[in-house]
């Protein structure tokens, strides 16, 4: 942009005030510079990842217990639910970790990097690994969901959303789980622009843990994921604003207790 130089004439003498519109200039270029900062920043802090669990009141290191994901940097969601990282979120990163020893009937949490920024809800799926949980990539129908947190409705009045702002999400393995090594996988679904097809946020992880002191239980219904979802799905594909939502529909399968 070019600044002219206006003059200020005082008699026969005239003052260049030009370095005052210099200074404005370099003060809007500041103030785009903060805005586009605080912009980005605050971009940066609605996205997370979910790299810790937390076993017997104590949080693991992040990513030692957990597939670390392609987002553990960017902390970008997924968006498409038929794409083979919506499973564990991993194909970049070689998703390696070690497995933890968990009880059954105990409770298992995992734990965000932050705070679940968005509003939304959470599904937590587990899969019984045929061996070492390590290198298994949990292909098929071998899901089955242990856990969720849905939306709050009040007839078309309002609409909340109690997995919004938690530092983790805590749930109980199932007595009856049969003893064996499994996946666990955190779906945290954000549904603040999810008003239009794969505008919905998936921020997901998967963590390893062997279950001991296990039943017999038969958990179900499996799933395969991806399969689980098309996109379409009310739950899913959903405007949270306007109208308000007179119901909720948690996407996925029926929640398995044991």
């Amino acid at each position: 942009m070019i600044w002219e130089k206006p003059r200020l004439f005082f008699g026969s003498v005239d003052k260049v005030v030009a370095p005052k519109f210099i200074f404005m200039e370099a003060d809007i270029i500041g103030y785009k510079s903060s805005l586009a900062l605080s912009s980005l920043f605050s971009h940066v802090q609605a996205h997370y990842t979910f790299p810790s669990l937390i076993v017997n009141g104590v949080t693991t290191p992040a990513w030692a217990n957990v597939r670390e994901t392609n987002n553990f940097n960017s902390q970008a969601p997924v968006t498409d639910v038929t794409s083979a990282d919506f499973r564990c979120y991993d194909s970049a990163t070689a998703g390696t970790a070690s497995t933890i020893t968990v009880a059954a009937g105990s409770t298992l949490g995992i734990a965000c990097d932050q705070t679940i920024y968005h509003p939304g809800v959470v599904n937590v799926y587990m899969a019984k690994a045929p061996g070492n949980v390590s290198t298994f990539a949990g292909d098929g129908a071998v899901w089955f969901k242990v856990y969720q947190i849905t939306a709050t409705t009040n007839g078309g009045s309002s609409i909340s959303f109690p997995a919004q702002n938690l530092p983790s999400v805590s749930f109980t393995i199932p007595k009856s789980l049969p003893t064996g090594q499994y996946l666990v996988r955190m779906e945290a679904l954000a549904l603040h622009a999810a008003e239009t097809f794969q505008g919905a946020q998936w921020y997901i992880s998967c963590g390893q843990i062997s279950v001991t002191g296990g039943g017999s239980g038969t958990p179900g219904p499996l799933v395969s994921i991806p399969g689980v979802y098309t996109g379409n799905e009310p739950g899913i594909l959903i405007n949270i604003y306007y109208p308000v939502p007179a119901t909720y529909t948690q996407p996925g399968p029926a929640v398995w207790t044991g």
